[in-house]
């Protein structure tokens, strides 16, 4: 329950954040918010499972309310705030504006920082050795170097060491002014294996420190990936513990696909062979120098357990050769209901139980290696290279096994998108074999939803066609008992702010003439003198208007002809001169797109944002839909596009003091049924829908 001592905290905070935001207006909407977060993780409405999930449209103030009704409680039950986004932008606004401006004005007590994984960080130990070594040895030292690096990279390279040695660089990518070259990145960066914390020589390495600064923390800011990386390995493990954590998933409408990402496993069959015999080479070097006898018996293991897996993979090489598969124009087949062939299968059990065999012996041989500096039988810049290359090869093997055991798996548990892509080289030609699970509910209501201390998920796009049952779903909340579910509309008046328009037209979206008929008409709705933002379906679409309207002088600015950095500074640049801008943008640009004002007066979408269902998962999700009686038009396609089609008209309006006009160039918003529930669940808009 929420204590009487806590909601007259609650109510004090808020106050001295009122007092001290410029323009602020009490809002009954942010208010409920508040509450609802604060009775949800207090317990009132269900002892054990305290989640409530929040559809917050724009300007309610989200990361207000959830700093409010979340912290104060947290730092009261000694309990650590993780507050978890899918993008930078979101990130950087919490941890340089948000954040800062809270502790000031809030009268709480408390410390914040934003964590990144360790793959952000130099290994100290790393860098050194890098550079002090020859590129044969560098090559060895990382096994996806295939060449020894360029004279600038070796620079780079040169100029890290000397910043990190001197005490001008902190060891980690994001603070460095200038682009790290992926090959040196590769080379210095912490990973899980070479970085111990056990030992005495990496206890001041980058990532250990920023590490222990973590713990003295009170709030920490994350993105989606690092909370799966941390679930993945039990949960606290990165983060703190789960059950003594309360998290904030903001951007929550990301979460199920970047669980869904973070699931899968990829192979190739030739590839994997190469470097598996790569890896019985190595481990003959890194038993040598393991103190005593302990390392032999390893060795002989792991090498047996790798010409087995080998002599298999050999066997999947040929079948895959020789079956008459009926790949796709871009040299795809997938395995129907992900159903692979007996001889396949019976081969991924095999080379599952083989690669597990290998993964363990090489994690004993890692595992003594590093007692054996800690022990000091060791010299650390002997083991250091070793380590290095050893994690590269458990993180090969790890990957190996979860591909393989996923394809051994047959018909049990969650459903599956398996899939076979053909790579053609100059000299050779392999096989990239694929697994997706299709849904990831049950991985996070096992790993997270049934572990944390509470949990508040929220975005401005949760619900689709006026119901949250398809975000529930696949995040792992349907029918979950004591799951709150809210919506809070927008303070925005949206009939007086702004008009949607839906032109009449002859010409369908489905039509060939479509984009000949975007290119002529869209004139008519541009407005040359302010800003405006055009949001078309494709690439391909975006790039032959743009064509098409140049040639009549339109000065365009187009996503992909410079940085999107680059764009909106010129896009903002010319509004300024009071010259009028048209900014031409992909779905990319329907979210986390800020243009308050005059920047944005004029937004046109050119067709609903239906995705074409061309990827493997995403036939897969198709067909189990079907498989089970439903339609997945219907039950996916269509609330994925009204969710995308709210975010993008949600581009218009930032502010309260913000106006303009949205257009639609899509009539199945007025002539399907479909369309017109999508229609039902925009903002209310003063509508001109022509004739």
């Amino acid at each position: 329950m929420l204590s009487s001592s806590l909601k007259k905290t609650i109510r004090q905070v808020h106050q001295h954040v009122a007092n001290n935001l410029t323009d602020y207006r009490p809002r009954s909407s942010q208010n409920y918010l508040v509450a609802e977060i604060a009775k949800t993780l207090a317990g009132e409405y269900h002892k054990k499972q305290r989640i409530c999930v929040i559809e917050a449209g724009t300007g309610t103030g989200k990361s207000l309310a959830y700093c409010l009704g979340a912290l104060p409680l947290a730092l009261a039950q000694k309990k650590k705030l993780v507050i978890s986004t899918a993008t930078v932008a979101l990130q950087e606004q919490l941890i340089a504006k948000e954040l800062p401006f809270f502790k000031k004005h809030s009268g709480l007590d408390f410390k914040f920082d934003l964590v990144k994984g360790r793959q952000r960080y130099i290994c100290a130990h790393k860098l050194h050795n890098a550079l002090n070594c020859d590129s044969q040895t560098q090559m060895e030292f990382m096994p996806t170097l295939t060449s020894p690096l360029s004279d600038m990279e070796t620079k780079c390279l040169k100029q890290l060491y000397d910043a990190y040695i001197n005490k001008k660089w902190q060891g980690d990518r994001d603070s460095w002014a200038d682009t790290i070259p992926d090959r040196v990145w590769g080379l210095i960066a912490c990973d899980k294996h070479a970085c111990q914390r056990q030992m005495k020589a990496h206890q001041t390495c980058p990532f250990q420190l920023a590490r222990q600064q973590l713990m003295q923390m009170d709030v920490l800011v994350i993105n989606h990936s690092l909370l799966l990386a941390d679930l993945d390995l039990g949960g606290g493990k990165i983060l703190p513990e789960p059950d003594n954590t309360i998290y904030v998933i903001d951007e929550a409408h990301h979460l199920a696909h970047i669980t869904r990402d973070f699931s899968s496993a990829a192979a190739t069959i030739k590839g994997t062979i190469d470097w598996l015999d790569k890896l019985t080479k190595f481990s003959g070097k890194m038993a040598k120098v393991l103190v005593g006898q302990k390392g032999i018996g390893q060795n002989f293991k792991l090498c047996d357990s790798v010409n087995d897996a080998n002599k298999d993979l050999k066997v999947v090489r040929d079948i895959l050769d020789n079956a008459d598969f009926e790949y796709s124009k871009d040299d795809t087949y997938r395995f129907e209901h992900g159903e692979i062939p007996k001889s396949l299968h019976a081969k991924a059990k095999d080379i599952s139980e083989a690669t597990l065999d290998a993964l363990r012996c090489l994690n004993k041989m890692h595992d003594t290696l590093t007692q054996d500096v800690s022990d000091g039988d060791i010299k650390p810049y002997v083991a250091d290279p070793i380590l290095a290359e050893s994690g590269q090869y458990i993180n090969r093997l790890e990957q190996l096994n979860k591909l393989w055991f996923s394809y051994a798996t047959k018909g049990e548990g969650t459903p599956h998108a398996r899939w076979i892509k053909r790579l053609e080289y100059k000299s050779h030609h392999d096989h990239l074999l694929s697994d997706c699970p299709i849904e990831v509910g049950y991985y996070l209501k096992d790993k997270l939803w049934n572990e944390c201390a509470g949990a508040v998920l929220c975005s401005a796009t949760l619900s689709a066609l006026g119901s949250f049952d398809h975000f529930a779903y696949e995040s792992g909340l349907a029918k979950e008992e004591g799951v709150k579910f809210i919506k809070v509309p927008s303070p925005f008046d949206y009939p007086k702010q702004a008009t949607l328009r839906i032109p009449a037209s002859s010409i369908e979206p489905t039509d060939k003439e479509f984009s000949d008929h975007i290119a002529k008409t869209l004139p008519e709705y541009l407005n040359t003198k302010k800003a405006n933002l055009v949001l078309f379906a494709s690439y391909w679409q975006m790039d032959h208007v743009s064509k098409f309207l140049r040639t009549k002088g339109f000065n365009l600015l187009v996503q992909g002809e410079m940085s999107r950095e680059a764009l909106l500074k010129l896009h903002t640049k010319n509004i300024d001169e009071g010259k009028g801008s048209i900014l031409f943008g992909t779905q990319s640009l329907s979210e986390g797109l800020d243009l308050p004002g005059k920047y944005l007066e004029n937004l046109i979408i050119t067709k609903i944002p239906f995705a074409v269902p061309t990827s493997p998962i995403e036939e897969a999700q198709a067909e189990f839909v079907q498989s089970k009686g439903g339609n997945p038009f219907l039950s996916i396609t269509v609330p994925d596009a009204a969710k995308k089609l709210v975010q993008s008209c949600g581009r218009l309006l930032r502010k309260e003091s913000d106006a303009g006009t949205i257009t639609i160039l899509d009539r199945r918003l007025v002539t399907k049924r479909y369309g017109k529930a999508m229609l039902d669940t925009l903002p209310p808009f003063k509508r001109q829908i022509d004739y």
